[in-house]
C-alpha cells in the first residue's frame, strides 16, 4: 500500500510540469495563456521522438526512446525552465536538474534505472540519447514554427538552434 502512496506523490510532482510555461516562449513575447507547457512540450517530444524512431530509424530502441523522451524534463519539476539567459552555467543547470530527478523519483522502488535512463539522456552518449536530443531540438523548432503562424514571433535564433545534422529530421523541420 505504501507504493500506492508513492504513485500519488509522484502524480503530484509531475503535475507542476503542466503548470510551468516554457520561459524562451515567453522571453520571445508569447503570450502566457498561449505558451506551451513543460508537459506539453514532454509529450511532443515523446511523440515525435517514437514515431519517427519507429518510422526512419528501425536501428533504435523505440521503446527506449519513448521512455527517454517521457522522462526528459523530470529535472525542471525543481529547478524551473532554465534558458540560456538565466546566468546558470551548463554544469550548475544539470545539478539542479540532478537534485530535482532523485527527489521526484526518490520514492519509487525502481528509482534507479528510471534515474540511469535521465542520466543516460544527460549525458547524450548512446544511439538513443542522442537521438532524444536531437528530436528534442526538432520539436522545439517545429513548435516556434507553430508560434510564427498564430502569434507572428521570429523564429530564426529558434530554427537555428534545431537545425538537425540527419537529413531525415532537417526535412521535417523544413516541411
Amino acid at each position: 500500500m505504501n507504493n500506492i502512496r508513492n504513485m500519488a506523490d509522484f502524480h503530484r510532482a509531475i503535475v507542476a510540469l503542466k503548470k510551468l510555461p516554457r520561459s524562451g516562449w515567453l522571453l520571445k513575447g508569447i503570450p502566457g495563456e498561449a505558451c506551451e507547457s513543460v508537459a506539453d512540450h514532454s509529450f511532443a517530444t515523446a511523440m515525435m521522438a517514437w514515431m519517427i524512431a519507429r518510422e526512419y530509424f528501425p536501428q533504435l530502441d523505440d521503446i527506449k526512446v519513448l521512455q527517454m523522451a517521457m522522462i526528459h524534463e523530470l529535472g525542471e519539476i525543481g529547478a524551473g525552465d532554465i534558458t540560456p539567459y538565466d546566468g546558470v552555467t551548463p554544469a550548475q543547470k544539470h545539478e539542479m536538474e540532478k537534485e530535482s530527478v532523485q527527489k521526484v523519483l526518490s520514492h519509487l522502488e525502481r528509482r534507479d534505472d528510471l534515474y540511469d535512463l535521465w542520466m543516460e539522456f544527460e549525458t547524450g552518449e548512446t544511439a538513443e540519447a542522442i537521438f532524444v536530443r536531437r528530436i528534442d531540438k526538432l520539436e522545439m523548432g517545429l513548435q516556434a514554427l507553430v508560434y510564427q503562424l498564430d502569434h507572428g514571433m521570429d523564429p530564426a535564433d529558434f530554427l537555428t538552434s534545431a537545425k538537425q545534422d540527419d537529413e531525415i529530421l532537417q526535412a521535417i523541420l523544413e516541411v
